[in-house]
C-alpha cells in the first residue's frame, strides 16, 4: 500500500488514523513531538480553511449561490476570479478553487492562477507583521496569476487535461448529524487559539484546556476523514456544517502528514531550513522556491518567518510565496495528480523570473 493510497483507501485512512493515535499518546519524545505537530496543524492551518469553506458552502446553500457554478459561467472571468479566491489569506479559498476544477468547471489556468497567488496561512503572519509588505506581495502575486493563468488556458488546450477528471457521483452523507455540529462549536475556540498564535500573542493554557481542544478537534478531523464515505469533495445537497467538517478534514488530514513528516525530518534526519538559506546568497531564493514545492503551510510559514527575523531576503520571500500552493496542494494531488504536478511546475517560472529579479535590483 502506497502513501497516497493511505489518503484513498477506507482502510489505509483507519490504520492511518490508528497510528497517528498511538503516536499521540506515545509517552516519550516522539508523543511530544507528534502532539506538538498535531496541534499546530489544527489551530495554524484547519480552523482557518474551515472557517473559509463554511463561509462559501453556506453562500450555496442558504443564498442558492454556487461559485463553482458562476466561475464555469465566468468565461476569460475565471482566472482573475480564481485568482482572487486564491489570494484569501488562509488556503480555503485556494481549496475551493481545486474542488471546482475537480468538479470540471473551471480550466487548468484558472487553477494555475490560485495556486500562484495563494499563499496559504503564512499570509496571516505577514499581513500581522508587515501589512505594507503584505499589500506588495498581494499585488504581485495577483497580477502574475493572472497574466500567467491566461496564458496556461491559451498555450495549454483544454482537451489535453480535462481526461483526468472523473465525473462521478458524489455520495451524499444525508442529514446533519451530531458530530458536523460539535466540529463547527469546537473550530471557534480554535480560531481565537489560532489568530492568537499568528499574532504570537501568548495563549492560555487553562489547565491543558488549550492543548486538548486543539488535539480534540484535529482527531476529531482524523476521524471524520478515516470514516468518511466521500474522497475528498462533498455533495451540494449536503448541509453547510457537514460539507465544512468532511472537506476540513480531508485537508487536515493531509496537513498533519506535512507537519508531521518536516518535523520527524528536522528532530531524526537533522533536516534546518535556516541552516539551508545560508547556504549562499545565490540560491537563497531557489531554495525558497523548492521549499514551496513542499505541500502544506508548515514550511512556508518558517519561510516568512526567516525573512521576517531578517535570515533571507524579500526576493527569496516572494518566489516562496509564488511557488507554494499551501494546503490546497493536498486535495489537487488527490483529486488530480498529473494536473497539480503541472500547475506547480507552470508557477515554478514566474517564481523564478520574478525572485531573481528582485535578488539582483534590490
Amino acid at each position: 500500500m502506497n502513501f497516497l493510497r493511505v489518503f484513498t483507501d477506507k482502510y489505509g485512512r483507519l490504520i492511518a488514523a490508528i497510528l497517528l493515535t498511538s503516536a499521540l499518546f506515545n509517552s516519550n519524545r516522539l508523543g511530544e513531538l507528534t502532539r506538538s505537530s498535531v496541534f499546530d496543524a489544527y489551530t495554524q492551518v484547519s480552523v482557518f480553511v474551515a472557517i473559509t469553506l463554511l463561509l462559501f458552502f453556506s453562500l450555496e446553500h442558504f443564498l442558492d449561490f454556487d461559485i463553482g457554478e458562476k466561475m464555469r459561467q465566468g468565461g476569460n472571468w475565471q482566472v482573475p476570479i480564481a485568482t482572487g479566491l486564491g489570494a484569501l489569506p488562509g488556503c480555503g479559498g485556494a481549496v475551493v478553487v481545486i474542488t471546482s476544477f475537480a468538479r470540471g468547471n473551471i480550466t487548468l489556468g484558472a487553477m494555475v492562477g490560485a495556486l500562484i497567488s495563494t499563499m496559504g496561512d503564512a499570509a496571516f503572519l505577514l499581513l500581522v507583521k508587515e501589512p505594507m509588505t503584505y499589500v506588495v506581495v498581494l499585488l504581485i502575486s495577483c497580477s502574475t496569476g493572472i497574466v500567467c493563468g491566461w496564458l496556461v488556458d491559451r498555450f495549454h488546450p483544454g482537451e489535453i487535461y480535462v481526461q483526468e477528471i472523473t465525473h462521478h457521483e458524489i455520495p451524499v452523507v444525508g442529514k446533519l448529524r451530531v458530530i458536523d455540529i460539535v466540529y463547527i462549536i469546537i473550530v471557534l475556540p480554535g480560531l481565537i487559539i489560532g489568530i492568537m498564535q499568528l499574532m504570537q500573542l501568548e495563549t492560555p493554557e487553562l489547565g491543558g484546556l488549550t492543548l486538548a481542544l486543539g488535539l480534540f478537534g484535529a482527531m476529531m478531523s482524523i476521524f471524520i476523514w478515516a470514516l468518511s464515505p466521500i474522497s475528498a469533495v462533498s455533495a451540494n445537497l449536503d448541509h453547510p456544517f457537514t460539507r465544512t467538517a468532511e472537506e476540513t478534514s480531508f485537508v487536515t488530514s493531509w496537513v498533519i502528514a506535512a507537519y508531521l513528516a518536516y518535523e520527524y525530518a528536522f528532530e531524526y534526519l537533522g533536516l534546518d531550513i535556516a541552516a539551508l538559506a545560508e547556504a549562499g546568497w545565490l540560491f537563497v531564493p531557489l531554495i525558497a522556491i523548492l521549499v514551496g514545492f513542499i505541500p502544506g503551510c508548515g514550511p512556508q510559514i518558517i519561510i516568512t518567518t526567516l525573512y521576517l527575523n531578517g535570515v533571507i531576503p524579500f526576493a527569496a520571500m516572494i518566489g516562496n510565496a509564488i511557488s507554494n500552493d499551501g494546503d490546497a496542494l493536498f486535495p489537487a494531488i488527490a483529486l488530480a495528480p498529473k494536473m497539480a504536478i503541472i500547475a506547480t511546475l507552470y508557477s515554478a517560472i514566474p517564481a523564478l523570473i520574478i525572485s531573481y529579479t528582485f535578488l539582483f535590483l534590490m
